[in-house]
């Protein structure tokens, strides 16, 4: 009962009236702060300031809501423009995708797995085919690209989101392996790596580079025809 009180509550006489859009954006919010795990019907409700019951006035069941988050995410994603240059696009694209996950990390096993697609992702999934399409590639390198592009964005944000930088001070090595403070010897092209980069490496600045060569190379691929 405790976790229906908040300070989310509305007052008494204040509560705008309750709507499909306003249960989503409260789960998206839910899911935000805590994962999926943590949303469930009746900490939906009060957040809203709502018995659970009320809630399925506007949405059927707790799929249902997973769905529609899972759409609304999708819509923030920037779509690509008609008629522009792919390349740009799909950078673009890339770029929106990343920032969106990035805000959103329970979304990335959820934009792959849903069986149903809502209005916005049929929109944007219909964007970055058609962008592709007139950017001169195939059908089967229009799936290609697709796939390849996404499978970059969403493994890189999984593991942007999960990284940790080593700590070399904390290396305790087993018996038979040489002492760390002897890896400049014993690694060396670690060491190299460490001493170039230091404290100033930064996994997320990566991403760009990575695109880039996808990118270039499906450029290749488009050309060849």
């Amino acid at each position: 009962m405790a976790e229906e009180i908040s300070e989310h509550t509305p007052k008494p006489g204040t509560r705008p009236p309750l709507s499909r859009e306003r249960i989503l954006r409260a789960a998206i919010a839910i899911a935000d702060e805590g994962g999926l795990e943590s949303l469930t019907m009746r900490r939906l409700g009060g957040r809203l300031g709502v018995e659970a019951m009320s809630l399925y006035k506007h949405v059927a069941d707790k799929e249902d809501v997973l769905h529609g988050i899972v759409d609304l995410a999708f819509g923030e994603i920037e779509l690509p423009p008609a008629g522009g240059d792919w390349r740009t696009a799909m950078r673009q694209r890339a770029l929106s995708a990343r920032r969106v996950l990035t805000s959103h990390p329970w979304a990335i096993g959820m934009m792959e797995s849903t069986s149903t697609m809502g209005p916005a992702t049929l929109r944007y999934v219909d964007a970055v085919i058609g962008s592709l399409r007139v950017g001169g590639f195939s059908l089967q390198m229009t799936a290609h690209a697709f796939m390849l592009l996404d499978s970059y964005i969403y493994g890189f944000v999984v593991q942007e989101t999960s990284y940790t930088a080593p700590d070399p001070d904390a290396v305790t090595p087993a018996p038979d392996e040489p002492n760390p403070d002897d890896a400049d010897q014993v690694f060396p092209h670690l060491a190299e790596m460490v001493a170039e980069y230091g404290d100033g490496y930064s996994y997320s600045d990566e991403f760009e580079f990575g695109l880039d060569l996808i990118l270039d190379a499906l450029e290749t691929y488009r050309r060849a025809g």
